[in-house]
């Protein structure tokens, strides 16, 4: 592509590189310019006009982009992604419906490694999105490219992208309550959950309340309705052993492992009965502020496994920002949860 100053003579067919405010209206960068443009120019008392002309094999900036975005979801409706018209260079991929982001972040970087004019922004792995939401956008920052970087860009990316939908539609909650708690404390824990659910498009199967006792919470477990088991303790699991996993084993099942790399949301835990995962939750899963809690049910919903080193990753990026109702909790004493 060669880009610069020409005389008007030389411009027609070529691509105006910057807007002109003329009498009768404005010509905007990246129109192909006309001899009728042209002469709306010189009537402007320009002699000269700063443009874009592609060479031989160049591909032109729409044309790029939509032919990365095509690479990147050859089959939209498989990825759950929405693809946009191409416009100045441009096409986005929208999400089709709740979910969470899956990209191979190697590829990403490779693709934006080979020209700097060819360029895909993304959301990151595993961010949590609705219908609609933005989760990458190609942008051809030039007006065209070379056919061979494209190609290799092509090459590089595809089907680096999608969006890994909910599986699992719904989840018991099972609360506890131990003496001398607040009853609207278990209701404020409901409220959060119940939201986090719909954020995800996922309904509160059911919900049962029981003391804070190991036995009397695996018997809750079994009868619990939904595809996935959600616990929220009156009071907080500070061990492997504590109440809230204990009864997840008393119920038949596994605890996968306590604690993680996530603050606030330090003293989650998560296990599995039968084939419906467990997510024993924090403290801090009462509050609508982001916690480890939602990495965790976000991932399970969306049907992924989670390992310890998944979990251990986490803590890269896991200190979340203070939240009003938790002011400054890691400056002073330390609040479980």
């Amino acid at each position: 592509m060669r880009f610069g100053p020409v005389p008007l003579a030389e411009a027609e067919g070529a691509i105006l590189a910057h807007s002109l405010a003329l009498e009768g209206g404005r010509l905007r960068k990246g129109l192909v310019l006309t001899a009728e443009d042209l002469a709306r120019i010189a009537d402007a008392g320009f002699a000269s006009v700063t443009v874009a002309r592609l060479d031989p094999g160049d591909v032109a900036e729409d044309a790029a982009a939509a032919r990365l975005a095509a690479a990147l979801a050859p089959d939209p409706q498989a990825a759950h992604l929405r693809r946009s018209d191409a416009f100045t260079g441009r096409v986005n991929l929208h999400a089709v419906g709740p979910g969470i982001v899956a990209l191979d972040a190697g590829r990403v970087h490779a693709l934006n490694r080979i020209d700097p004019a060819i360029t895909l922004a993304t959301l990151p792995p595993h961010a949590r999105v609705a219908a609609g939401t933005l989760v990458g956008t190609v942008k051809i920052i030039s007006y065209g490219v070379e056919a061979s970087a494209l190609a290799a860009a092509e090459a590089v990316g595809r089907a680096a992208i999608r969006v890994l939908p909910v599986v699992r539609r719904s989840a018991g909650l099972l609360l506890t309550e131990s003496p001398g708690q607040e009853p609207k404390l278990a209701a404020k824990g409901r409220r959060a959950v119940e939201a986090r659910l719909a954020a995800l498009g996922m309904t509160l199967a059911g919900v049962m309340t029981t003391a804070h006792d190991a036995a009397a919470m695996a018997a809750a477990l079994a009868a619990l309705p939904g595809e996935m088991l959600l616990i929220l303790t009156g009071s907080a699991t500070s061990d492997l052993f504590d109440t809230g996993p204990e009864a997840v084993r008393a119920a038949g099942g596994s605890v996968a492992r306590f604690g993680m790399p996530v603050d606030p949301g330090n003293l989650l835990f998560h296990g599995r009965i039968g084939q419906r995962p467990v997510i024993g939750l924090p403290g801090c899963a009462r509050s609508p502020a982001l916690n480890g809690a939602d990495w965790v049910l976000e991932r399970l919903a969306c049907g992924l496994e989670l390992t310890d080193d998944d979990i251990a990753a986490m803590g890269v990026g896991g200190l979340l920002k203070e939240i009003p109702t938790r002011p400054q909790p890691r400056e002073a004493r330390d609040r479980r949860g």
